[in-house]
């Protein structure tokens, strides 16, 4: 914007110095022009009273030496008899013209131009006085002028690129103080403003100011928005304590057992998972600490399917996890890649009949973890759809939000998620892959466990 705002600044300063500079330029040089001539018809009338006195060749030649063209040798008088009195520089066939209209005029002569003025003389005959006027007269002047011109015109040029400069810094600066504090907004500094007074301020375009007001109105609002949609959250995960309250009540009169105990730890991580959604979403993100992403998803893979092992076995499924042996750290936090594990878990609990089968294999690369779930129902009629956000049709209860949940955690690390059909059992597959290319340091206490679940048939 800058560099064009100067070019536009020359281009009109060229076009207004050219618009009236070469006219006065040519005034100049028709000035110079005529002056030359007005001073030898100056010098011819100055032989006029010689003439009409005398017409004796050593008092005409005095009279001509006493005159600047004469003293130049820039004067000759055609006497009536035929004597010349000077250098003349004409035909004769020009001075009978002018005699015969005994007027004066200016023809061409060698190296310039000669003015022959009629002049009567005291015999009652017509002499013709000829000054001559060399080229280098007409334009006398007419270059220092033409110098002065361009001079003027580049210095008209030169004040308004450095207006016009000055100008688009101005407009340049405030609109990269808003194009920065977008980009800010974007990557999530709710607190950033455009100032719109003051020196920073100071000669913003008035339209870059109304855009930085109307910046400055929709930060305000995201503002708003975003701690009204905080309240909101926390307001609804609150209304799920009552439900938990009934739950965990009824978990301790279960007594005792493996399902028994299931339960119950289950329903204490539904209130601690509930009591940090109320935390989170109360908390203000300015004021958030930093989040530190990195966990093992041998761990969280391990721990979710020991959670759902329960439910398996009190329908019947047969189940397995392969592939956790060795750690295998990953970009990504743990509450994140549980709730991502869980939804795929999920669907095959919520999707296929009562006993049927499903393994879990984990697989760690170079440059990815790989987690498969597969089982042995009839696999996905349209997996397009099973994968877009709220396009699921899985019945009562289902929300089609859990693959999409997967899916953004797999992208958020630079991998993917995949739908396809088990090769192992015949049904439905899902691949969820986690690009580790960004190094993670796991806690230490998690690097010292090696332990892992007993496989079930």
């Amino acid at each position: 914007m800058r560099w064009a705002m100067v070019k536009a600044a020359i281009a009109g300063t060229v076009m207004v110095a050219l618009a009236f500079l070469i006219p006065l330029g040519l005034v100049v040089q028709q000035t110079a022009r005529d002056r030359a001539f007005t001073a030898s018809e100056r010098q011819a009338a100055a032989l006029g009273p010689a003439l009409a006195i005398t017409t004796d060749r050593d008092a005409i030649d005095r009279a001509a030496a006493s005159t600047e063209a004469g003293a130049k040798g820039r004067l000759a008088v055609h006497l009536p008899d035929g004597e010349v009195v000077g250098s003349a520089r004409v035909d004769p066939d020009q001075l009978d013209t002018a005699a015969d209209r005994n007027r004066a005029g200016t023809v061409k002569a060698p190296g310039g131009y000669a003015l022959l003025q009629p002049v009567a003389v005291d015999r009652g005959g017509i002499a013709v006085v000829e000054v001559y006027v060399p080229d280098a007269d007409l334009s006398r002047g007419v270059g220092t002028a033409w110098l002065v011109l361009s001079g003027v015109a580049l210095g008209l040029v030169a004040v308004s690129v450095a207006v016009a400069d000055r100008m688009g810094n101005r407009i340049i600066r405030s609109a990269r103080r808003l194009a920065t504090a977008a980009r800010s907004l974007g990557s999530g500094n709710l607190t950033v403003r455009v100032p719109v007074e003051g020196r920073e301020a100071a000669g913003a375009p008035e339209e870059l100011r109304e855009a930085a007001y109307a910046f400055n109105a929709m930060a305000d609002r995201v503002v708003h928005l975003l701690a009204a949609e905080r309240e909101l959250a926390a307001d609804l995960s609150h209304r799920l304590r009552t439900p938990l309250t009934v739950l965990r009540l009824n978990a301790a009169a279960l007594g005792q057992g493996d399902a028994a105990d299931a339960t119950r730890h289950a329903v204490a991580q539904l209130e601690r998972e509930v009591d940090q959604i109320i935390r989170t979403a109360r908390r203000d993100p300015v004021d958030a600490p930093p989040t530190v992403l990195g966990c093992d998803a041998v761990e969280v893979v391990r721990d979710r399917v020991a959670f759902w092992s329960a439910l398996a076995e009190d329908e019947g499924r047969p189940w397995q996890l392969s592939g956790d042996r060795e750690p295998a750290p990953v970009p990504v936090q743990r509450g994140d890649l549980a709730a991502a594990v869980d939804a795929l878990l999920g669907n095959v609990f919520r999707h296929t009949a009562v006993g049927t089968p499903f393994a879990v294999d984990l697989a760690a690369g170079e440059d990815a973890v790989t987690v498969r779930v597969g089982d042995g129902g009839p696999g996905f009629t349209d997996p397009a759809t099973a994968i877009r956000r709220g396009a699921g049709h899985g019945g009562e209860g289902s929300t089609g939000l859990g693959l999409d949940i997967a899916r953004k955690l797999a992208e958020g690390t630079g991998g993917d998620l995949a739908l396809g059909r088990s090769a192992a059992l015949g049904g439905a597959e899902i691949t969820l892959r986690l690009n580790t290319r960004t190094e993670v340091e796991l806690p230490r206490q998690q690097r010292r466990r090696t332990g892992r679940l007993i496989r079930k048939d």
